[in-house]
């Protein structure tokens, strides 16, 4: 029996040493599987890590565009606006000069419609032709800068 014994302890090794050689297997196959995934999830990492730096870069670059457009359309409406200024304060000045005008023919016109009815009487040739004259030409006037201002 003692034969028995060592063959069976024999195959009891031989049979333990191919279970650990298989469980040493299963267990290299899983630690090379486990790694390969773990480097395919780093790989995958750095891919979006990529793609977000390329995204960020990409809405950098488009900000930057629309910002210039905007300081663009800014500079030129700040322009139109000084433009616009500029012609109301001529406009301003004419409409000074044109008042201060009027209120001059104004008192030609209740100078002459007094000389008129006082003086002369209503049927007066001269003075009618006076009063034509300011009123039915009032650009005729002797004051040039007035309008070279005008015709600005």
């Amino acid at each position: 029996m003692a034969s028995s014994s060592g063959v069976s302890s024999g195959s009891s090794l031989l049979r333990n040493s191919s279970y650990s050689e298989d469980l040493y297997q299963i267990m290299d196959q899983r630690k090379r599987k486990r790694i390969i995934s773990n480097r395919e999830s780093a790989r995958r990492s750095r891919m979006r890590k990529q793609k977000h730096l390329d995204d960020l870069t990409a809405q950098v670059s488009q900000l930057g565009k629309e910002n210039n457009e905007i300081m663009w359309n800014m500079n030129v409406s700040t322009q139109l606006l000084l433009s616009v200024e500029a012609e109301n304060s001529v406009l301003r000045a004419q409409l000074a000069e044109l008042s201060h005008r009027l209120g001059s023919l104004n008192e030609i016109i209740s100078y002459v419609n007094q000389s008129r009815i006082g003086v002369f009487g209503t049927d007066n040739e001269q003075i009618s032709d006076a009063y034509n004259y300011c009123f039915m030409n009032p650009w005729n006037v002797s004051n040039q800068p007035v309008k070279d201002m005008i015709m600005y």
